[in-house]
């Protein structure tokens, strides 16, 4: 019957974001290694679940530049580099710097923070923005990393573009994969980890800029700097 198929097919969907958000969590947290490699008989086995889902979410995370496709061998965690980062902080900025230039040019809801909904939104990012400051401050770094993507997607999605939004989002998880396998090399990340999320969001709804830009400027130094300093041991 039409129905039962269309049912089918969102439960699959559905599973197959789930497993493809529960892997992209267990890279985050470190339990998943760069260069560690499974297979898709193992990953359904150690979820319970079917190969189909699975191998179609392993296929989005190699498509999302996480996972490494092996024809011969399933698939492995991908190992970034020290240049992998920077070029991701490059990418990060060009995307930043295109979101002020339309925020400056009039575009993006920080425009109508007259309008209930608009300040409501924008509230909301800034106490995402809280919980992000108060697990960097605290060095709680599984916490940070969660609350931290969360504030990125909701603060850029304030600037009306969604392309922007998802290629933004893509790079900041590319980022945390990158430099977790560092940062946990630090048994207290207090002190390290940038802080500055409410900061951000205030000089935003001022339209301060310049304000903004010079803490992403010295947010990017900083994450530059910490993840070669650790990568050179």
């Amino acid at each position: 019957m039409p129905g039962s198929s269309g049912n089918g097919a969102v439960t699959r969907s559905t599973l197959r974001q789930q497993i493809a958000d529960a892997l992209r969590d267990e890279v985050l947290s470190g339990r998943l290694q760069p260069g560690q490699e499974f297979t898709v008989k193992e990953i359904a086995e150690q979820y319970g679940v079917s190969a189909t889902p699975v191998r179609e979410a392993l296929v989005d995370l190699s498509a999302q530049g996480l996972l490494d496709a092996d024809q011969h061998r399933g698939f492995r965690v991908h190992e970034y580099s020290v240049a992998d980062f920077r070029g991701m902080l490059e990418a990060r900025s060009l995307v930043t710097d295109g979101m002020f230039a339309s925020l400056a040019a009039g575009h993006g809801a920080f425009q109508w923070q007259d309008d209930p909904r608009t300040a409501a939104a924008i509230a909301g990012v800034r106490r995402r923005g809280e919980e992000s400051q108060r697990a960097a401050t605290a060095g709680d770094l599984t916490v940070l990393i969660g609350y931290d993507l969360r504030f990125w997607r909701e603060l850029s999605s304030l600037f009306g573009n969604q392309y922007l939004v998802d290629f933004l989002h893509r790079l900041r998880v590319q980022g945390w994969v990158c430099t977790v396998q560092h940062l946990r090399r630090l048994s207290d990340l207090r002190g390290e980890l940038w802080s500055g999320h409410t900061e951000l969001v205030d000089a935003l709804a001022l339209r301060d800029l310049d304000g903004a830009r010079s803490m992403l400027t010295a947010y990017t130094a900083h994450s530059l700097a910490l993840i070669e300093r650790l990568a050179a041991g």
